[in-house]
């Protein structure tokens, strides 16, 4: 969620080009947004409350493919946290296609990551597009 406004403004160029588009609903939200919020305690209980991990796992459910926005975060190019890794996991496991616009990771989880086999389109969403 730290890349809100990104996600807004990719999903408005995804649209333009015809795509229907789900993001979370706390990229528009501040107040459930995690990005904002200081503590491990406080991330939990809106996860909790709100069952985002359920909400991701039905937009999840009804789309045909996943794009994952991984930009660099704590000195990773490409950074995929845990949430995200999940996600995808659970993309992979129900045959949808997968999109990051970066290059996978060098992260603890840098095989499973390409075992999923994602596409990568190398910071460039007209790839998607197309």
């Amino acid at each position: 969620m730290q890349f809100h406004k990104e996600m807004i403004n990719g999903k408005e160029v995804l649209e333009k080009a015809g795509h229907t588009v789900i993001i979370p609903s706390g990229a528009y939200n501040e107040e459930v947004n995690e990005a904002f919020m200081n503590t491990d305690e406080e991330k939990i209980n809106v996860k909790i409350e709100h069952d985002f991990i359920r909400e991701h796992f039905r937009a999840i459910q009804e789309s045909d493919v996943i794009l994952v926005l991984n930009y660099d975060k704590n000195g990773i190019k490409g950074y995929i946290g845990g949430n995200t890794f999940l996600e995808m996991g659970y993309a992979f496991g129900l045959g949808k296609k997968i999109f990051l616009l970066n290059p996978i990771p060098r992260m603890d989880y840098l095989t499973e990551m390409h075992a999923m086999q994602p596409s990568v389109l190398s910071g460039d969403l007209a790839k998607i597009i197309d």
